[in-house]
């Protein structure tokens, strides 16, 4: 995988958590989110119909539905819940502790729905995934405040949303192009918050420059950046790689949180950053190599081989995917 690429996610990615804490502060999660997606699915829309319109043909309505289903999936119910949560009082660091457990679902459903298992060597670097980011909010668990037992699990929700549209997206047998799918998750999901926001009456947003401020940032940083980068990675490097890097958004979203909040910032969540950078470095070295006497082929980007080969072999066992 890409080290820059993977530098970049991770930065990108955590950003969100931020730019969640930066608009609830002005405004309710489902205006927030209107007036992220709306502008931006206007002018993608626009694109699509002059600059990208090539990236369209041959596609089905079964193709752009399929989409529309996993951009609700990855994004509307996925976001949503991580802005609840947060409304709710749960902290943007133990939003993304849930987010990082992640990697350990997505390693346990790899192998029975695609075919992508995890090696033994991966699963110890899955398990101290996890460990790294427990130690980050384990102090966040203990001091949990007045926020409402069942607020813990709306942020659960929505990890298992973005699980869900990843193996609904690496099931597709058609390929989509990043500018198509991008439109058509951010057309749904401009849809979807827009109709929240007014059956909430919620969708006038605040005159607070601070509200435009968090807008600019979710857009820059965590649509075009975290969210478009998540789906180029999945499609480069596969499932196992992906998802393991979201062990470090824990410890990195503390880092921020402590730079732009004054939130702390001590020895155990450097502790947590580094058992996180650890178990990457584990997953990473955990791929098989390849099978002797494998059937010839090129490797697809969703685990099959082209020609007459058995689907043996997956991304994440022969690397990029061209």
């Amino acid at each position: 995988m890409n080290v820059l690429l993977s530098i970049a996610f991770v930065l990108t990615w955590s950003s969100g958590f931020i730019g969640a804490k930066l608009g609830a502060g002005s405004a309710s999660a489902v205006t927030v989110l209107m007036w992220r997606f709306l502008p931006l699915a206007l002018v993608l829309g626009v694109v699509a119909l002059t600059l990208t319109r090539a990236s369209w043909r041959g596609l089905t309505a079964r193709d752009v539905g399929r989409q529309v289903l996993v951009g609700a999936l990855s994004q509307s119910g996925y976001l949503l819940t991580v802005y609840y949560a947060i409304q709710l009082g749960v902290s943007s660091g133990t939003t993304a502790l849930i987010d990082g457990t992640q990697p350990l679902v997505a390693g346990a459903l790899a192998g029975p729905l695609l075919g992508q298992f995890v090696s033994r060597t991966q699963w110890i670097g899955l398990g101290l995934g996890v460990g790294g980011v427990v130690i980050v909010t384990a102090a966040d668990f203990a001091g949990g405040g007045d926020t409402a037992w069942w607020a813990y699990l709306v942020p659960f929700l929505g990890m298992l949303s973005l699980v869900a549209a990843t193996f609904l997206d690496r099931r597709t047998t058609r390929p989509v192009g990043p500018a198509v799918s991008m439109t058509v998750h951010c057309l749904t999901s401009a849809v979807v918050f827009t109709a929240l926001a007014v059956a909430a009456r919620a969708v006038t947003p605040p005159a607070e420059m601070s509200f435009w401020v968090a807008i600019g940032w979710l857009v820059t940083l965590s649509t075009f950046g975290g969210y478009g980068l998540y789906w180029l990675i999945l499609r480069r490097s596969g499932v196992t790689q992906v998802n393991t890097l979201m062990f470090l958004m824990a410890p990195v979203t503390a880092l921020w949180g402590a730079l732009m909040f004054g939130e702390p910032f001590g020895a155990q969540t450097v502790l947590g950053l580094a058992v996180g950078l650890a178990a990457v470095v584990v997953v990473r070295r955990g791929e098989r190599p390849r099978a002797a006497g494998a059937p010839a082929g090129r490797v697809t980007c969703d685990g099959r081989v082209d020609g007459r080969g058995r689907r043996a072999l997956t991304d994440e066992v022969h690397g990029n995917s061209p």
